[in-house]
């Protein structure tokens, strides 16, 4: 595996690679989140405690999943570019640190929505929602310290070393509602027996969470190039490229 791999770590043959997958994951993402979005709204049959209120689940739950697992991705890239000093580890650490911060936006502002007819409050210091906060906080210290330092590698290990401190807070989030009580309702998808939600709800929702991470594949693609092009601005390659660009 190794070998497949090792080419990959000339930027040059990885600006490629992400230039040949970004077309596939973009039209992968657009049309499986459309089938997904009109699956849930147009389709799925309402709650019959909820309501049509429910229906935030088909963003909320993709964006707080994803939230996690970006961040889990990016302290693996971090790992790996801080014991195998690959640079482009930590160029792909750069890429999806702001992605997960939009994520957990996400995941906070719908909650909150969500939580606002259930609980009748926008917010409550919540296990699960503070822990969510917290890993905003993260991403934001993360993309700080990327920007802090006109040295790259300095500006890695430091992110890298906050990246993977920040790690003990992802367990938080999963099981906080199984550690404490919480108001924040429990696993729905994630759990060893039957799923709770019936299958006509359930399936929308699993499209659209692999709606979500071929959007992420693909948005992670395009800012994993552009890291790259700025890494390796002065390499001939990147100028040919550019000359041939502006043509």
């Amino acid at each position: 595996m190794w070998k497949w791999l090792h080419p990959y770590a000339k930027p040059e043959r990885s600006y490629q690679l992400a230039s040949t997958l970004l077309p596939w994951f973009s039209v992968l993402s657009i049309t499986t989140l459309l089938i997904g979005i009109i699956w849930a709204l147009g389709f799925a049959p309402v709650d019959y405690q909820q309501g049509e209120s429910y229906r935030i689940i088909y963003v909320h739950v993709p964006a707080a999943t994803l939230s996690m697992s970006v961040y889990m991705a990016m302290a693996t890239a971090a790992l790996v570019s801080m014991v195998w000093q690959l640079k482009l580890a930590d160029a792909a650490a750069a890429a999806m640190a702001p992605i997960g911060a939009v994520l957990t936006t996400i995941a906070l502002i719908t909650g909150a929505a969500w939580g606002k007819p259930m609980w009748g409050t926008w917010w409550v210091w919540d296990a699960r929602l503070t822990s969510e906060l917290i890993l905003l906080f993260l991403y934001l210290g993360i993309i700080a310290l990327h920007n802090a330092f006109d040295d790259k590698v300095l500006a890695g290990r430091a992110a890298g070393i906050l990246t993977l401190v920040g790690v003990v807070n992802i367990p938080i989030i999963k099981y906080s509602v199984e550690w404490w009580n919480t108001l924040h309702q429990g696993a729905t998808i994630s759990k060893l027996d039957k799923p709770s939600m019936s299958t006509d709800m359930l399936l929308p929702l699993l499209v659209n969470i692999l709606g979500f991470v071929l959007m992420i594949g693909a948005i992670t693609l395009i800012r994993f190039r552009n890291e790259v092009i700025a890494r390796n601005a002065m390499r001939p390659w990147v100028k040919e490229l550019i000359a041939k660009e502006l043509k």
